[in-house]
């Protein structure tokens, strides 16, 4: 019974998930909740926002509020290259865009080839990591978007 329901939670994450690099490290996003990807663009900064939060933008007449994934995984900053671009993801009822270094490919990953995100004791947080997709022979970090990103992010 067991076995069951374990491979019900893993078909339950199959599916496509666009990879982006970000630090040299590979992650997954649901292809589901991918609005779009853009090239980048003038930011709009926002007064007192957190330091993850690069500000909005203006993306056909909506603004749109911008999260720098790097800074919000407290990851050190790089330069901007011809390769970094924004993520527009749908998070509830409210489209953000997530700034990565490079968008990669997208995947189908069965759920089999998905594993649990590991233990690594309670000093880290891990309740954004849906799983460990193993694909290409090596692992990409499936990331649940809405636990990556909050309303409390919404700088607007």
């Amino acid at each position: 019974m067991t076995e069951a329901l374990v491979e019900t939670g893993n078909t339950t994450r199959a599916g496509k998930y666009l990879t982006f690099s970000l630090a040299n490290e590979e992650y997954g996003l649901e292809i589901l909740k991918v609005r779009e990807i853009i090239g980048m663009m003038d930011i709009t900064a926002v007064p007192k926002a957190p330091p993850h939060v690069r500000g909005v933008i203006n993306l056909r007449g909506k603004v749109i509020p911008v999260i720098d994934l790097r800074m919000r995984f407290t990851l050190p900053s790089i330069e901007q290259t011809e390769e970094t671009c924004i993520i527009v993801v749908c998070v509830g009822d409210v489209e953000m865009g997530v700034v990565v270094d490079k968008v990669c490919e997208v995947l189908d990953i069965a759920g089999d080839d998905i594993e649990d995100s590991p233990e690594f004791g309670e000093n880290v947080d891990t309740t954004f990591i849906l799983g460990m997709g193993k694909a290409e022979g090596h692992v990409t970090i499936l990331l649940d978007i809405t636990k990556v990103l909050s309303k409390d992010d919404i700088p607007v």
